[in-house]
């Protein structure tokens, strides 16, 4: 009599403690973030800019009078982290820093022109769409999944 192998289990059915860390999603976003970041570095190095200042830059030039608060909820950052990082960017000159009038407890933030060109140089030495290995209908897929993957964890935290 033949017999049939069994299926692969699924996901549901395997036990955390049997994976080996290789197939650990968890594992897997964290080694393709720690990839991103170094395929980064060449390009930031040159601009003189972290990762986060990079990001940073990108989300002031997306709106205009955004508050430190807001742009730490786009960008997933608390206020003390976030801090320090529009200090120096400041004194780069690449954005202001102002109390909104309505509130002074509000910092307003906003690109400078330098700020602004910067972004653009940045964009000028990027090709990491080609270095993904992913096709142009493949990119805004695996975007939308690990967007959709972010949303569903920060939903499942207790308080959500």
């Amino acid at each position: 009599m033949d017999t049939v192998p069994a299926p692969a289990a699924a996901p549901d059915d395997l036990a955390v403690a049997d994976l080996p860390l290789a197939d650990y999603l968890c594992f897997a976003v964290y080694s393709a973030n720690l990839a991103f970041g170094k395929a980064y570095k060449p390009i930031l190095d040159v601009l003189g800019l972290t990762y986060t200042q990079y990001i940073t830059v990108i989300a002031l030039s997306e709106q205009e009078n955004q508050t430190v608060s807001g742009l730490g909820e786009k960008l997933f950052l608390e206020s003390n982290t976030l801090t320090p990082i529009l200090k120096k960017l400041e004194a780069m000159g690449y954005l202001t820093r102002q109390r909104a009038t309505a509130d002074e407890r509000q910092v307003i933030v906003n690109l400078t022109e330098e700020g602004r060109q910067l972004r653009r140089k940045a964009a000028e030495g990027n090709n990491l769409f080609q270095a993904c290995g992913l096709s142009a209908q493949e990119f805004p897929k695996m975007q939308k999944s690990v967007v959709a993957l972010r949303d569903s964890l920060l939903k499942s935290l207790p308080g959500k």
